[in-house]
């Protein structure tokens, strides 16, 4: 019932399989497995150098030039060496928003510099009169930040559709920086919003 029919002696014979790509190139089936302790010898380097001095001004060079090439990112715009944090389409976008308009922010730095040097006159109403113009400042640029997050959600997901984790917030954070000491360097003039 379950062994072979011993009526059928025909036998069909399977064609030999042509040799694939990887066997005439020498990898893949059709060659032989190299052996493990070959494998591991080619991978085998020192784990100290031969040479440290050489290596350690070789190691300094290569970082001299990440950091320079990054410097020249962050001058350019060039999106392939900037950092991770300034990386990619919708960053780009934020910025040249933030670059195009002016934000309140700008001025918050030197003016809370003033209002720290006003609270030292020896006067208490001078003083409450400071604190309170400082707060009601600080909560103008929040304002200020909320309304640009609003304004950014609505072009960025027009424009993009989903938005990054945390794009709001660099853009807000760029908005409270002068604008001439900027990372990465403002790429657009004042009014000359991104499409």
């Amino acid at each position: 019932m379950f062994g072979r029919n011993k009526g059928s002696t025909a036998v069909t014979a399977v064609p030999a399989p042509e040799p694939a790509e990887d066997a005439k190139r020498g990898g893949g089936k059709g060659a032989p497995t190299p052996k493990r302790r070959d494998q591991e010898a080619a991978r085998r380097r020192p784990l100290v150098p031969d040479d440290r001095k050489a290596a350690r001004e070789a190691n300094r060079e290569a970082s001299r030039e990440s950091r320079l090439r990054t410097r020249r990112a962050m001058e350019t715009g060039d999106d392939k060496y900037l950092p991770l944090r300034d990386k990619g389409p919708q960053k780009r976008f934020v910025r040249d928003w933030v670059d195009a308009r002016f934000s309140i922010g700008e001025i918050l730095l030197p003016l809370a510099l003033v209002f720290v040097l006003l609270t030292f006159i020896p006067n208490t109403a001078v003083q409450s009169v400071v604190l309170v113009f400082f707060y009601a400042f600080v909560a103008v640029v929040v304002v200020d930040g909320l309304w640009l997050r609003r304004t950014l959600k609505r072009r960025l997901t027009a424009k993009f559709g989903a938005t990054e984790r945390g794009v709001y917030w660099y853009g807000f954070m760029r908005t409270l920086q002068f604008r001439r000491i900027r990372l990465p360097k403002p790429m657009v003039k004042r009014g000359q919003y991104p499409a």
